[in-house]
């Protein structure tokens, strides 16, 4: 398992280029104990003297979510500060920004999660956005609030994301192992576009691949592989140059769609518009 720096591509963010111009927003690497679970750690702060919206089409992963909203320094009655637990997102996530507020997140690797919460299924959180002492109910929301958003620099707010994360395992679980190397597969082999294909890849079962998919990652692995044809195809529509760039024909069949038919009702139902109307920039979510 792969255990290298932050992804440096924007990979699920509609519009990454217009987000940045609104938001400070980095990626950070975990304590090496931490990195075989984790995607990242990511940071956002922003002072915005308009609100704006930032839309994202969520992986297929697990994140804890500390969140405040409101000026630095401001008094604590003007504040608001939460956490809580992301579940896989199953369609468009939209958050609306206003004036000063900071994020900081922990994306675990799809299969990553369960380690740290091993009372339940990750299909238990699918879909949903929980306290975080519903799923940490040893430790109040208070403390690592404090210890994560407080700080004024990066490296200590990472300190702190180590240390609530390694407060809470990892526990031994060869399944999410297995599960978070099968969605690096799909990740990783195009020519995996069906069930099927992942099934032969691996000589497990359909049915075997849906309870550890559900088990561990919290959706069934054709909606993965679904997924990051979606994200896929949204990169390859911020890189085009024209509306008419990529070939939409030829990508549709790249990604394993039976047609281009397919590919703009997926991408359409995901992000909201069209692929080629997303690609000229217009009428964005």
């Amino acid at each position: 398992m792969s255990d290298s720096a932050p992804r440096r591509d924007t990979r699920g963010i509609v519009d990454p280029a217009e987000l940045l111009t609104h938001v400070r927003f980095r990626r950070h690497t975990p304590a090496p104990e931490l990195r075989p679970y984790l995607e990242h750690y990511w940071l956002i702060d922003w002072e915005l003297p308009e609100p704006y919206a930032t839309h994202v089409v969520p992986h297929p992963s697990v994140n804890i979510v500390f969140q405040r909203y409101g000026a630095i320094g401001a008094p604590a009655a003007e504040v608001r500060a939460s956490a809580e637990v992301a579940g896989v997102g199953l369609g468009l996530f939209t958050q609306k920004l206003t004036e000063a507020g900071r994020v900081c997140g922990v994306q675990f690797r799809p299969g990553g999660f369960r380690p740290f919460a091993p009372a339940w299924p990750v299909s238990n959180w699918t879909g949903r956005r929980v306290p975080l002492a519903e799923v940490f109910p040893d430790r109040g929301d208070d403390e690592p609030l404090s210890a994560v958003l407080s700080p004024a620099t990066d490296h200590a707010r990472v300190a702190a994301l180590d240390a609530f994360l390694l407060a809470h395992g990892p526990a031994p679980d060869p399944a999410a192992h297995r599960a978070m190397e099968l969605v690096d597969l799909v990740r990783g082999d195009r020519a995996i576009r069906k069930v099927a294909q992942l099934s032969s890849a691996t000589g497990l079962s359909a049915r075997s691949l849906q309870r550890l998919f559900a088990t561990q990652v919290g959706v069934g692995p054709k909606w993965v592989i679904l997924r990051y044809r979606i994200h896929e195809a949204l990169e390859r529509a911020e890189a085009a140059e024209s509306a008419d760039a990529p070939d939409w024909v030829a990508l549709a069949a790249e990604l394993g769609y039976s047609d281009q038919a397919h590919l703009v009702r997926d991408f359409t139902a995901t992000v909201g518009v069209p692929p080629t109307a997303y690609a000229r920039g217009l009428s964005v979510p």
